[in-house]
């Protein structure tokens, strides 16, 4: 390997104290070689450490095109979280009506959310790897294809379990486009001015919370309506559309032939590549650790006994013996300079962890107040479904505004700061609901929770893709943003798993006579929001801790 200059890129994250940077760990010789190759982080530096390429920039797209590539990978993302909001509003009638009232009983009440979370959260890194090693653009498309198939199955499932199960696998094709989309979009605005790219980014995080609150909104229209299925066939057709759309729009992979010899070579070449630069064994680790985790706190959540039973123990050990043990494979590999998932020295950078650990407890918020507050409505209050989800409608307009806002002037605001101040008024939301008497009117603390309930939440999404596009090589941007967005899909997995386990809990607990009444359902909901404030302070002590040195983001000219 031929040793690889370094130059000095436009400062993108302003930190205090200065120090010159050290030798790149590709350039040392094999007797001096680290253990660990170091952090794109580095807290004493004022640029990220680049990192070499493994292939050449492609050429920039035009303005209308890469414009076009943002409305397309952000509309993806769009669709699924349509499904998850139209599934918050839906799921009490579709425990109480129609042919799943049998099957989905009062503890699998949320396991079509929580399958999704499950498996997106366990495929994310082994995506966004294959992503980078075979081309960006194949992994969304697969994801796209796959996320249509499985949605119009969820609108044709008869039984519980067969709603899970497609929910399960439309959480695998989600989890294809989110990281190669966050790569396609890095790519589409390159040599573009920073606000450019700043925009694009946010295109793509609002993209979700707009796609799950206009599914709220809709959702109370169609259950109300024509059902719930139609909602899902909806998603499944726009979401084909999508896919044929990014076929001829989607900007090519870098190994794409331009003849039918060259195509053949390609495909030969990225057989090889997958073999050997994709880390198949840490991948099958942490995926294999994740599902175990989620799949445990998901049984506990439809019945808390089943600690005591031997799966569940079995499960819970394995789990646990796979933190140590996808510790050790990532050391034994950058030692030997073979393939790591996520190299160990990833997580000294106290601006990386600490995102990491931010996003999986805000994501975990809010996606359980949206759950939460949507079930408070309609199971205590007694409010129909589209009255429930009116009632959500203003954490749709918060959500967006917050997230156009962003990308416009988050350049030009510290990064500690935004981020506090957010997660504080976020940690305002679940306290108001707690405070929510049965007969209360909407709008004297209801309203104002769902207003702050997604603030935090969308500055941080919007703030971490920036970090990483800062920050990680192009070879690297997709599995950078697949570690992001694991963190988020496994903090709504584990949020909605653990705080299930507390509302049943507390309800079975209550004196209420009638557990399902509206008294014995209040106590647990209020617990619920009482764990989302402390989890939300928590948050705002990490952001106090890890985001301190951080000055600005989304400087940066590609």
């Amino acid at each position: 390997m031929t040793t690889t200059t370094t130059t000095t890129a436009q400062t993108s994250i302003e930190l205090l104290s200065l120090s010159t940077p050290p030798t790149p760990w590709h350039s040392q010789t094999p007797d001096n070689q680290p253990s660990d190759p170091p952090s794109p982080f580095n807290e004493h530096e004022s640029c990220p450490i680049q990192h070499p390429t493994s292939s050449p920039s492609p050429a920039a797209v035009s303005t209308r095109r890469a414009i076009s590539v943002i409305i397309l990978t952000s509309s993806l993302l769009f669709l699924t979280s349509f499904t998850n909001g139209l599934l918050t509003i839906a799921l009490p009638t579709m425990a109480a009506t129609g042919s799943l009232s049998s099957s989905l009983t009062p503890q699998l009440l949320v396991w079509p959310t929580s399958a999704y979370y499950l498996t997106a959260g366990s495929f994310l890194l082994l995506s966004g790897t294959l992503a980078d090693v075979i081309g960006a653009k194949r992994v969304n498309l697969f994801g796209a294809f796959f996320g249509a198939v499985f949605a119009a199955a969820c609108g044709a499932s008869r039984t519980a379990g067969e709603v899970i199960a497609f929910r399960a696998l439309q959480g695998v094709a989600y989890a294809a486009a989110t990281p190669s989309g966050i790569s396609i979009i890095s790519r589409a605005v390159e040599g573009m001015p920073g606000r450019a790219r700043n925009m694009g980014f946010a295109c793509l995080g609002f993209s979700q919370p707009l796609g799950f609150c206009v599914g709220l909104v809709l959702a109370g229209v169609l259950v109300d309506g024509v059902g719930w299925r139609v909602g899902f066939y909806i998603v499944a057709g726009c979401t084909a559309a999508v896919f044929a759309a990014g076929v001829w729009v989607l900007p090519g992979d870098d190994d794409d032939g331009d003849d039918e010899q060259g195509r053949s070579s390609a495909t030969r070449d990225t057989l090889k590549r997958i073999g050997r630069e994709v880390d198949w064994v840490g991948a099958g680790l942490a995926s294999f650790g994740l599902a175990s985790l989620s799949y445990v706190l998901a049984t506990l959540s439809a019945d808390i006994n089943g600690v005591r039973k031997a799966p569940t123990i079995v499960l819970m050990i394995v789990s646990a013996l796979s933190v140590p043990g996808f510790i050790g494979w990532m050391h034994r590999q950058t030692k030997k300079n073979r393939p790591a998932l996520i190299p160990n020295s990833l997580w000294r950078s106290g601006v990386f962890t600490s995102s990491c650990i931010m996003v999986l407890v805000t994501n975990a918020v809010i996606t359980c107040m949206e759950l939460y507050s949507s079930l408070f409505f309609q199971e205590v209050q007694q409010i129909s479904a589209f009255g429930a989800s009116v009632r959500i409608i203003p954490s749709l307009v918060s959500g967006v505004l917050t997230n156009i806002l962003t990308g416009i002037f988050v350049s030009k605001m510290p990064v500690l700061w935004t981020v506090l101040v957010a997660s504080a008024m976020s940690t305002v939301a679940p306290l108001l609901m707690t405070l929510v008497r049965t007969n209360q009117p909407y709008w004297e603390n209801a309203f104002f929770a769902q207003i702050l309930a997604p603030i935090s939440c969308d500055i941080l999404f919007t703030v971490g893709l920036l970090i990483i596009s800062d920050v990680y090589p192009k070879n690297m941007q997709a599995l950078g943003g697949a570690v992001f967005n694991t963190c988020a899909q496994l903090g709504s997995a584990i949020g909605l798993s653990v705080i299930q386990v507390i509302a049943s809990s507390v309800t079975d607990s209550s004196r209420e006579a009638d557990k399902s009444s509206p008294q014995a359902l209040k106590k647990g909901y209020g617990a619920a929001f009482w764990f989302m404030f402390g989890a939300m302070v928590f948050s705002c002590l990490v952001c106090i801790v890890g985001l301190r040195r951080v000055g600005r983001v989304g400087l940066k000219r590609d």
